[in-house]
């Protein structure tokens, strides 16, 4: 299907995906959307840093991988080419051990005899630019590399997001609320990819990688035998920026407008959660969250999601807004990989 890519996921109440925590899928996204030119939804701040951390001529080095209306990496120039917790060194140090007799062999499996104008370049010098490519993808790491850090608590809080829904059942919710750019159709999860093709989950293992970059991150790779992974903007990216005011001056700001509770309850939304969940997180009575959510709801600031026997309730995008401007804690930065790569 032009346009979309469908994985077709079979029954989802079976399902036991992992969330794992992959830098390179990050890395990835970075570079496509600040070098590439794919609107991931990076801030601008965050964009600004990528781009003076490139050597000159990275636009040279880049242009095989991000040509319009192609949308395939080979995968041994991807950092995400093993699904593994190892560290970023682990990734960035495959990627220097690439041999040109590999690279060279996954372009013309992925293009035969036909290689498209933008890879005939690194075909007659692949050592010359593969080596390019490395440093590039290493200079861009040493830079987001404290951004990653500091968002391990975002991805401890969505890897237990992950598990609770599966344990309770609302997997189909969880999946439906990965992005704005996916879309959940019954069994069938729909995601933006130049080249649309449907893929069947099949048995394989589902792997979730919340990714560091911007609120419109979109990599996936559904071409290998054992596994599917899917890379998604982890929830509460704004939190990491804000705005440069110190953070208790942006929650009283909320919390004047719209009042403590109400504030309180606009917070603890960093992702879609029952009316039960925020009451146990924030210690107030049910009754309570529920009368202060309808509030919220007829502001257009949350929304009612139901999924199966289940309501969870969410921030709309101006909620997302509000939180911005005055919460610290939305998601600022909103606005890569398939088979051999798509991003």
């Amino acid at each position: 299907m032009a346009g979309v890519s469908e994985l077709r996921l079979g029954s989802i109440d079976t399902l036991v995906p992992r969330v794992v925590p992959h830098p390179g899928a990050t890395l990835l996204s970075l570079v496509a959307d600040s070098l590439g030119g794919r609107d991931h939804g990076v801030h601008p701040r965050v964009r600004r840093l990528v781009r003076a951390a490139v050597p000159q001529g990275a636009a040279d080095v880049l242009r095989p991988l991000f040509a319009p209306g192609f949308s395939v990496i080979p995968d041994c120039l991807t950092p995400t080419a093993t699904m593994s917790r190892e560290e970023s060194v682990h990734h960035l140090e495959q990627l220097d051990a690439v041999s040109t007799d590999i690279l060279l062999g996954e372009i013309e499996t992925e293009f035969g005899g036909d290689v498209p104008a933008q890879w005939r370049p690194v075909v007659r010098r692949p050592k010359a630019w593969k080596n390019a490519y490395a440093r590039l993808m290493r200079s861009v790491w040493n830079e987001v590399a404290p951004m990653w850090r500091a968002a391990g608590r975002l991805i401890g809080r969505e890897t237990e997001r992950v598990g609770a829904a599966t344990v309770g059942g609302s997997l189909d919710c969880a999946l439906a609320d990965l992005s704005p750019r996916f879309r959940l159709r019954g069994t069938v999860l729909r995601l933006p990819d130049q080249q649309g093709e449907t893929f069947e989950l099949g048995g394989r293992r589902l792997i979730l990688v919340p990714v560091v970059s911007g609120g419109g991150a979109s990599l996936f790779s559904f071409d290998r035998s054992d596994a599917v992974w899917i890379g998604y903007p982890v929830p509460g990216l704004g939190g990491l920026w804000g705005s440069d005011a110190p953070r208790d001056r942006s929650s009283d700001a909320l919390g004047l407008l719209l009042g403590e509770t109400r504030a309180a309850v606009l917070h603890a939304l960093s992702g879609p959660l029952s009316s039960g969940e925020i009451a146990a997180r924030l210690r107030y009575a049910p009754a309570t969250v529920t009368y202060h959510c309808t509030r919220l709801e007829a502001a257009g600031l949350v929304e009612r999601l139901r999924c199966g026997q289940h309501v969870l309730v969410r921030r709309t995008a101006r909620g997302e807004e509000l939180m911005d401007v005055l919460g610290g804690t939305g998601r600022a930065w909103e606005g890569v990989s398939r088979g051999a790569g798509r991003r």
